[in-house]
């Protein structure tokens, strides 16, 4: 038997490396100037997702690749990259597509029986690595999956083997509440905001075994076929460049966040009136709320939001910039502020998260200046458990200066202060 020497494992390291960070398509592949910056700016994690669903287990082969419905035989010489953002109807998209080497019996299973173990067996652990890498929604709306099994079954007495291809498209909102969900309950809300297609036909999924139950059936399945009758309709029709939308990833339909109205508002804040009432009583020393802003529920990017009006006083340099002192404040006040909010938010909330909005005054002799951090409870929890540093809790929501998004880095923040 032949052996491998010494100094050949560097080399076989080196391409093993090579292998598993070659299912993400380089930024210059792509042609889109937006999805071309979230590639570049989002490439380590895009290598991390390729990484560990290459190193994931799944019952039958799986293999990276944009094209679909390629026989295993020649899967070895194609190109094995699909991870990529795209844009579909104006909305992006992380886009993960490829090949699955399992051979379903038609005989023994249906299509939806077809369907749901492809979702179980490789999209769902999909999902569950690629989404603790993107915590928050604010760079794309949705992930879109697309994977290719096979189908065995007789005609004439023959028996003959065809691809099927299945598509999950489901809004990041919805992945994440499908990926921390504990209780079957809770998979199958986030699921219902999903959209699942077999061979571009639309199926609503039952995660429970069995079969859905009547009362399920009459809350659920009229709202879900309208809805997929739209996809379908959609998809038809051509985009603004002229083109016709893949009948696999189906439309921007699919990834509409929903609308917080007034209404919805106001029944949070007469709901939480007793927990925001002690919020402001007992962390007023550390906080500095505004006297004159009381804390009150905001709609934000289609989300709902407790804001915490807090003043931030800050001793630096008069050349200091905003984006500097937004950071400072974020980095001296407002993230030590964090932990003891979320004390009075132990379980599930019925809203978003928290919005953190900082009169900051400076001894440098700038003017106030007014910082918004909206910060999703749920990388809120990442930070205070130690799993996320301040600069992915700020990375993961969004900041507003004087009315304007802004990005901060804290390190280049201590460096000028």
């Amino acid at each position: 038997m032949k052996r491998t020497t010494s100094a050949s494992i560097p080399f076989l390291l080196l391409l093993l490396s090579g292998a598993l960070c070659a299912q993400v398509l380089t930024p210059m592949e792509l042609t889109d100037p937006k999805t071309q910056r979230l590639q570049q700016r989002n490439i380590k994690a895009l290598n991390s997702i390729g990484s560990e669903i290459a190193a994931h287990k799944f019952p039958y082969p799986f293999y990276f690749s944009r094209a679909l419905d390629i026989d295993l035989s020649k899967m070895q010489t194609t190109d094995q990259r699909s991870i990529r953002f795209d844009l579909y109807k104006g909305q992006t998209v992380l886009e993960i597509t490829g090949n699955y080497y399992a051979s379903y019996s038609a005989e023994a299973m249906g299509p939806y029986a077809r369907l749901k173990e492809t979702f179980s067996q490789v999209m769902l652990p999909m999902l569950k690595i690629a989404v603790p890498h993107f915590p928050d929604d604010s760079e794309f709306a949705a992930f879109a999956i697309e994977v290719s099994h096979h189908l065995r079954q007789k005609t004439l007495g023959v028996v003959s083997e065809h691809p099927e291809n299945v598509t999950l498209i489901i809004p990041v909102p919805a992945a994440q509440k499908l990926v921390d969900a504990t209780t079957e309950a809770q998979r199958q809300a986030a699921v219902l905001d999903a959209s699942i297609f077999l061979n571009g036909e639309p199926y609503s999924l039952w995660l429970q075994e069995g079969t859905p139950t009547d009362e399920w059936k009459e809350a659920n399945l009229p709202a879900l076929k309208a809805q997929q009758t739209q996809l379908v309709q959609a998809s038809a029709k051509p985009d603004a460049s002229g083109q016709q939308v893949s009948p696999h990833l189906m439309n921007a339909s699919a990834t509409e966040l929903r609308i917080v109205t007034p209404d919805a508002l106001s029944k949070l804040q007469y709901e939480n009136q007793d927990r925001i009432a002690r919020i402001t009583d007992h962390l007023n020393s550390e906080a500095h709320f505004v006297p004159y802003a009381l804390p009150t529920f905001v709609a934000f990017r289609h989300m709902a939001y407790l804001q915490l009006s807090v003043t931030t006083q800050l001793n630096t340099e008069p050349q200091s910039s905003r984006y500097n002192l937004a950071a400072l404040a974020f980095d001296e006040h407002v993230s030590h502020l964090v932990r003891p909010v979320l004390e009075y938010f132990p379980g599930d909330t019925s809203f978003d998260g928290i919005s953190f909005s900082s009169i900051i005054h400076s001894s440098g002799g700038q003017s106030p200046l007014a910082v918004e951090f909206y910060f999703p409870f749920r990388t809120m929890h990442c930070f205070v458990n130690f799993e996320c540093t301040g600069q992915q809790l700020l990375d993961s929501g969004t900041v507003v200066i004087n009315g304007e998004r802004a990005a901060l880095n804290l390190q280049l923040a201590e460096g000028h202060n």
